[in-house]
């Protein structure tokens, strides 16, 4: 299985791309496709607009742009993959986070016309802050500039620099066109220069690398399992989803924030009892003392247990039209836990365009990205985002609307500076 998230400004075409890809890889219905062809004809359009197959909101399909992420699950003979379909305007930054913060691949897409534009730019930054293993750059609408060679080439090139300076690892390159097929499921002979593979190619040869690494299990607890009733009375369980590492019956295991040191007794799904249970798993742990455990609490692997802390920085991506300042109240939304906190001070603010850092930023307006220090109300059980996605990243919420505002990867819990 690989996880896919298209990222890159807004009409580069995105969702026809992923249209593309369902289309020719025969992962649509024929009462499907009727549809998105009668709609394409009523929009009065010369051909098949792919990107209906994912545009799903009525106004989405209304303004031609992706809004919300769309998820689409499609296989091959040779791979199973699951496709977010991310936005790319810029006031749907946050929804792109959502997107690509699980994602094992990401296509950044650019228009062959426009080049790199500032969008481009900012979600891969993103996606490199996101630590997703696989950064992918795809040169769109090749048709439009007569699959000029040396559009692509300086497109490819402008890339590379770019995300050499973001320390991304090797980087694959594909010039196609979405719209007529090239390059996409099949080589095509209208770039006879180009002698790569396809780009479904590389995404079912891509490797499942984790750039994450995880050391230490670790366990949200998001609900405690009391029935009192029957022959369940004195059961008590633990209920969430194991973010990292492996637990087993019979390990040594710390509750934070309070401390407390235990043992799992056992381990229970639905239906069965098991030994072990493996990241991604939706388990209750039983624990062999009868310790004070509640929603919140993180269990972890005593032997390699996350911080405690009530101060941490983090790189700090802000998702709405009020600026983020110091002194700023908010509430900080930390794996199962959420908690108050106080904007402490700001760092550096990155500008996404050079990737230069302004030492001397005093606010950051909506889609920036900068280092922020936050003071929390209560203690948090934390990991660096770089050893723990789960534990090393969290959202913040306005407490006056319930909106999510930013998003944040901690990179220190002692005030160090995150190299961007």
């Amino acid at each position: 299985m690989l996880r896919v998230a298209t990222a890159g400004s807004v009409d580069d075409g995105k969702s026809t791309l992923i249209g593309r890809l369902l289309l020719d890889s025969k992962a649509i219905f024929e009462d499907q496709l009727e549809a998105v062809e009668a709609t394409s004809k009523a929009k009065g359009h010369d051909h098949t607009d792919l990107a209906l197959l994912t545009d799903g909101l009525r106004s989405e399909r209304e303004q031609g742009i992706t809004i919300d992420v769309a998820y689409r699950y499609f296989a091959t003979p040779r791979r199973k993959f699951i496709l977010a379909d991310t936005p790319g305007h810029a006031q749907y930054t946050r929804n792109m986070v959502t997107g690509a913060s699980t994602a094992d691949l990401g296509l950044v897409l650019v228009d062959a016309r426009h080049g790199l534009t500032e969008q481009s730019r900012r979600h891969t930054v993103l996606l490199s802050l996101l630590q997703v293993p696989h950064i992918t750059l795809v040169v769109n609408k090749m048709d439009l500039v007569d699959y000029d060679e040396a559009v692509y080439t300086q497109i490819r090139d402008d890339f590379l620099t770019f995300a050499e300076q973001l320390e991304v690892p090797a980087v694959a390159t594909f010039p196609i066109s979405a719209l007529a097929g090239d390059n996409v499921v099949a080589t095509s002979d209208a770039m006879p220069w180009y002698t790569g593979t396809s780009l479904l190619e590389h995404l079912e040869t891509a490797e499942n690398a984790d750039l994450f690494e995880s050391k230490g299990a670790r366990f949200p607890v998001q609900y405690v399992i009391r029935p009192q009733q029957g022959e369940h009375r004195d059961y008590r369980g633990y209920a969430g989803r194991v973010e990292a590492g492996t637990f087993t019956v019979g390990q040594e295991v710390v509750v934070l924030p309070s401390g407390v040191r235990t043992s799992i007794a056992g381990i229970d799904t639905l239906d069965a009892t098991h030994d072990q249970a493996l990241t991604g798993q939706s388990v209750t742990l039983r624990l062999a003392d009868e310790v004070d455990v509640s929603r919140g609490d993180l269990i972890a692997d005593a032997e390699h247990a996350p911080e405690v802390t009530r101060e941490v920085t983090a790189t700090i991506c802000w998702m709405t039209t009020g600026a983020l300042h110091s002194r700023q109240k908010l509430l900080l939304k930390h794996t199962t836990r959420t908690v108050k906190a106080v904007v402490d001070g700001l760092g550096a603010r990155l500008d996404v365009n050079t990737l230069e850092r302004d030492g001397e930023a005093s606010e950051l307006g909506l889609n920036e990205v900068g280092t922020v220090s936050l003071r929390l109300s209560q203690p948090l059980a934390v990991d660096a985002y770089a050893t723990h996605r789960a534990t090393g990243s969290f959202i913040l919420i306005d407490p006056a609307t319930g909106n999510t505002v930013g998003a944040g990867m901690i990179s220190s819990t002692h005030g160090v500076e995150y190299t961007i």
